[in-house]
């Protein structure tokens, strides 16, 4: 996700205007931000970290998929599941994963993809 549209989803989940913004940016007026916002330009390094700052969240985030996460098209649910998945271990994120689509109907792979058949159990052999 390119950055104007993680700046522009981040601010509208937080609720902060372009001049909040650009009160807590060292050098960078409202008119920056929103050159920032729209694409135009792009905040140096000590900005992302104000940015990331002001919305409470890592740097690194700014640049990743973070903002995803906070899509306003989201119900509360989706987030608090969300939340509460990243909370999980990795192997209560798999058993959990594993009964969500199992009641769905789906078979998922641990990647993502679809899993292969299987013929049957298999038994251990003494």
């Amino acid at each position: 996700m390119s950055l104007d549209t993680t700046l522009r989803l981040l601010t509208k989940a937080s609720g902060l205007s372009v001049t909040d913004l650009a009160t807590a940016i060292p050098r960078a007026g409202a008119a920056t931000v929103s050159a920032w916002l729209r694409g135009d330009k792009l905040p140096g390094r000590d900005q992302v970290d104000a940015l990331a700052r002001a919305f409470g969240v890592p740097a690194g985030a700014l640049l990743a998929d973070l903002a995803s996460t906070l899509d306003p098209a989201r119900t509360q649910g989706e987030h608090d599941l969300l939340a509460a998945y990243r909370a999980l271990s990795t192997k209560q994120q798999g058993a959990l994963l594993e009964v969500a689509t199992a009641m769905a109907g789906t078979k998922r792979g641990a990647a993502g993809k679809p899993a292969a058949k299987s013929s049957g159990s298999k038994k251990a052999r003494r």
